[in-house]
């Protein structure tokens, strides 16, 4: 899913397309006519005049109040051109000024870029920092999109995988110091490569966790992390999802974390479709969910850890769609759930652990149709169930740890169980 952000309201070549002076003149004498009419009718219905006292006189007064009437209505013909002048004027100052900065920012960012492609760590170093500078500054949210595309883009550019310690002879004996050096300075600049990594992630973290509306906020803007490795830490704490994507679509996490730990989605999309967990974890503790959507459908888990302990679900969706559960850890205690729906449609967990320990359930509903329990443990020790609906009947397997017990006997309606799962009715 892809959201597209609709620009503020900023004049440019194409917005700034104004009539002609005589045109725009017409129009404005026409309202300002019709308008005048519309008061004076108005002022005669509201004060209830029967009708005008016709007199052959003209008298001083009347002839001096005539004179007063025709400079007013000079004065504000006059004024009214003024206007249209000044506001054609603004107009084009406008665009001017935001061509200027664009143009501004254009060069900016071509150095910044530049800057990206250099050899060495520490001007890339400053080029992402120049990126993040110019995303802030931005004149329209057109241009800080494209900063960021370019950030994340970097992200997915391959890189030298960590050379390791320091190699020797099959025989243990240390190699000789040339090849010590070598190796070493391989190390030195892996590691100065993958801190230009984590330093990106650090400031779309920091970004996106500034309020929506202030300066430097990124939130609705879309990431695409699609593929990346995510190796360090990333936190979206505290931020708010209420437009936008974010994706990690086929991410790989073999040691880094994804923080997203007391964040409000209530809109915009969260995606993790297809990624590896191996190792580090996503976290959404206390998180709130009452619109948009975070799926990891086709995710595999093979170790590393889905926290979301003491998250609240009032509305959206959370999406295990034939995800892979070989190993790792995904934690619902203590969740409540009073809407929204999660679903493990079709999910396989061949091993590691899936809880909902304490977690309460009053709305919404949970799903595993066709889920395939061969391994692993799923439990729903100490769960609560008072309303939401749990469909888990379409199954292959043994029934999860203390679901039974949660969900008490007789088997409220809106939970649908395994048959085979349910205690033999006694014989009458």
């Amino acid at each position: 899913m892809t959201v597209t952000r609709r620009s503020r309201s900023v004049p440019n070549d194409r917005e700034l397309r104004l009539w002609r002076v005589g045109r725009a003149l017409t129009l404005s004498f026409f309202v300002a006519v019709l308008v005048a009419g519309c008061v004076f009718m108005g002022l005669v219905y509201l004060l209830d005049f029967q009708e005008i006292d016709n007199t052959k006189k003209l008298d001083a007064k009347t002839l001096f109040d005539l004179v007063k009437l025709s400079f007013g209505v000079v004065a504000g013909a006059g004024a009214l051109v003024a206007l249209v002048v000044a506001y054609r004027r603004q107009r084009v100052d406008e665009a001017g000024a935001h061509r200027d900065a664009t143009r501004l920012h254009t060069e900016r960012f071509s150095q910044a870029v530049d800057k990206l492609g250099s050899d060495s760590p520490a001007v890339r170093l400053g080029g992402v920092h120049a990126l993040a500078g110019l995303a802030d500054d931005a004149p329209d949210d057109d241009l800080r999109q494209t900063c960021i595309d370019v950030l994340c883009a970097y992200l997915h550019l391959p890189f030298s995988p960590d050379p390791g310690d320091e190699p020797a002879w099959p025989d243990g004996s240390p190699l000789p110091e040339e090849h010590r050096d070598a190796h070493q300075e391989k190390r030195n600049r892996y590691r100065a490569l993958r801190e230009v990594r984590h330093t990106i992630l650090r400031l779309i973290g920091d970004h996106y966790r500034i309020p929506t509306g202030t300066h430097r906020s990124w939130q609705g803007c879309n990431l695409d992390l699609t593929g990346v490795t995510i190796d360090g830490r990333m936190r979206f704490k505290g931020a708010s999802f209420s437009s936008g994507t974010v994706n990690f679509d086929g991410a790989e996490f073999c040691g880094g974390s994804v923080d997203f730990a007391g964040a409000a989605f209530s809109a915009g999309t969260v995606s993790f479709v297809g990624a590896v967990f191996s190792g580090g974890g996503v976290y959404f503790g206390g998180a709130r969910f009452s619109d948009g959507a975070v799926s990891f459908d086709h995710a595999e888990f093979s170790g590393g850890a889905v926290f979301f302990v003491g998250a609240e679900f009032s509305g959206g969706a959370v999406n295990f769609d034939s995800a892979q559960f070989s190993g790792g850890d995904v934690n619902f205690d203590d969740a409540e759930f009073s809407g929204g729906d999660v679903n493990f449609d079709d999910a396989e967990f061949s091993g590691g652990d899936v809880r909902f320990t304490r977690t309460a359930f009053s709305g919404g509903t949970v799903d595993f149709a066709g889920a395939a329990f061969s391994g692993g443990d799923v439990s729903f020790d100490s769960a609560e169930f008072h309303g939401s609906h749990l469909r888990i009947d379409a199954t292959t397997g043994p029934a999860p740890g203390g679901l039974l017990e949660a969900v008490g006997t007789p088997v409220p309606a809106e939970i649908r169980l395994r048959p085979d799962w349910l205690p033999p009715t006694p014989q009458e």
